[in-house]
């Protein structure tokens, strides 16, 4: 397993050994003893979801003290995986970091808290898989504008697909951040 620093501190990329042969492949998704030095976080919940192409979902995030950390991976398909660094004192404050994710390169994403994460699927049928070190609260639960100029982030894509709540997300300017 190979854990690589990005240019934003704590969150982290996640490569695992994969063992491939005639009959398909093995490896551990997640493993807590190799993980640990980085990762401090006990996960509590396990998220799926299946999205089509174009569908665009986040900026979300939950407020304390109900904020989660994500280990966020791609089962079949791919994503363009977004997070957006909300945490006051950090040196990175309101900078973004993308990724793409796939089922083919097996990669994972660490999202400490503190942080809002989007993705948008770039292929049909994508399955998402995502660890939480926090139980989802919907009463903690905020959407930040996915095209917010102030994050500035070249999804690649002009009209996506979006649930209700991302059309109606908050503005970066207008967040009551308390990170």
């Amino acid at each position: 397993m190979i854990i690589e620093q990005t240019n934003i501190q704590d969150l982290l990329i996640i490569t695992p050994n994969v063992y491939s042969d005639e009959r398909g492949y093995f490896m551990e998704s997640f493993n807590q003893k190799k993980t640990e030095v980085l990762i401090k976080e006990k996960f509590v919940q396990d998220n799926e979801s299946v999205s089509k192409k174009g569908v665009l979902r986040g900026l979300h995030l939950q407020l304390p003290p109900f904020a989660q950390a994500k280990l966020v991976r791609v089962i079949q398909g791919s994503i363009l995986d977004v997070a957006v660094d909300l945490r006051k004192d950090s040196s990175t404050f309101g900078q973004h970091y993308k990724h793409v994710l796939s089922g083919e390169n097996k990669k994972q994403i660490f999202v400490p808290r503190g942080f809002a994460h989007g993705f948008l699927s770039l292929e049909d049928n994508t399955i998402l898989n995502y660890k939480c070190s926090q139980y989802y609260h919907s009463k903690s639960e905020v959407s930040l504008l996915w095209n917010d100029p102030d994050f500035n982030i070249d999804w690649g894509i002009v009209d996506p697909i979006l649930a209700e709540k991302d059309h109606l997300a908050e503005k970066f300017a207008t967040f009551e951040n308390p990170f």
